[in-house]
């Protein structure tokens, strides 16, 4: 039996104390990361260059000892990787050219090339396969096909992903070509993580929430599928982790329908419900409001004590509702994992 308790947990054991990480635990409220970034140059810069995102990968499991790492890199790399134009503005976050017609994807290069672009993304993924400590697993990850979709229609973050629901009711087929696009680009890049050393891969789906719930099984769930469908045929016993946030009742469709062996839920899921609802069918992931890294204290205290004791009876991994956030106070990463620990 591994010693990765994040292994464990995935295979579907209840452990005592559930294994921690932080989705953005390498980031902008630790002063190394800080410093690192600076040096770096740039985001992109700091993405690219793998000696570096390596570091910043490592500096919050040798400041914590979080049971996993997980990559350092970006969403949108697989984007730029099929020809998107992507530079990220200080305070204002990323630009992408859009693709909002036909002739815009058109322009579009295909998956064969995009292993060009993200080789560093892998000889990252190698760095850290050889320097985590032992008990550590190393998680890769990539964004799920409508969330890249959603950046890549309108250029930008949006609040409401408008643009990419527009293209959607309005131009179905060229909606479905992007889709299904980013659905092989996504695919090859999680199994070319998997050949460089990541143990467990995850799927982001940080927009899954914004769709209408006639487009969830066909937007979210069958790329979903697809992707994952790809990885068993390479590398069947790696597992996965996605995480539809925002999805509510469509949480329990998506892990009766994916393969996933992890189901990662966001603050608005009630850990009792989790319980009842989720933990039954795969392991669960989450969900401490985000909020408490800021506030820290005994209200962060109880709270994690309280979605620990919920989540007891089944396999978990304790985790945020979403990212850590720049302004979060690093000491209260050590009073969580120890309400969490003991």
């Amino acid at each position: 039996m591994t010693d990765k308790t994040i292994l464990r947990a995935l295979a579907g054991e209840t452990l005592p104390t559930p294994p921690v990480w932080l989705m953005r635990q390498a980031g902008r409220y630790l002063p190394e990361y800080r410093a690192t970034r600076e040096k770096a140059g740039g985001f992109l810069d700091l993405c690219y260059t793998p000696e570096l995102a390596a570091e910043v990968t490592l500096q919050p499991i040798r400041r914590y000892g979080f049971d996993a790492a997980i990559l350092f890199a970006d969403i949108l790399l697989v984007p730029q990787a099929l020809g998107a134009d992507l530079a990220f503005e200080a305070g204002e976050g990323p630009r992408l050219s859009t693709v909002q017609s036909a002739e815009d994807f058109a322009r579009l290069r295909g998956v064969d090339g995009i292993h060009d672009t993200l080789s560093p993304i892998y000889e990252t993924v190698r760095i850290l396969s050889k320097e985590l400590p032992r008990e550590t697993t190393l998680i890769g990850f990539a964004g799920a096909p409508w969330t890249v979709a959603t950046y890549m229609i309108a250029g930008r973050g949006t609040p409401d992903q408008g643009p990419a629901r527009r293209l959607a009711y309005g131009d179905w087929e060229t909606f479905l070509r992007l889709l299904d696009l980013i659905t092989e680009a996504t695919a090859e890049y999680l199994i070319a993580q998997i050949d460089a050393g990541a143990e467990v891969v995850k799927l982001f789906d940080s927009w899954a929430g914004a769709l209408p719930g006639p487009m969830f099984e066909r937007v979210v769930i069958q790329p979903a599928q697809r992707i994952i469908a790809a990885i068993r045929a390479r590398h069947p016993d790696t597992p996965v982790i996605g995480f539809p946030r925002g999805a509510g009742v469509g949480y329990k469709s998506y892990a009766q329908a994916v393969d996933i062996q992890g189901l990662a839920i966001d603050t608005s899921v009630q850990p009792q419900i989790a319980a009842q609802e989720l933990q039954p069918l795969t392991c669960v992931q989450g969900n401490l409001d985000p909020m408490l890294m800021v506030l820290g204290g005994d209200p962060l205290r109880r709270e994690a004590r309280r979605i620990k004791e919920a989540l007891s009876g089944g396999p978990h991994i304790f985790n945020l509702g979403h990212g850590i956030t720049p302004d979060a106070d690093p000491a209260h990463v050590d009073q969580l994992l120890e309400a969490v620990r003991g």
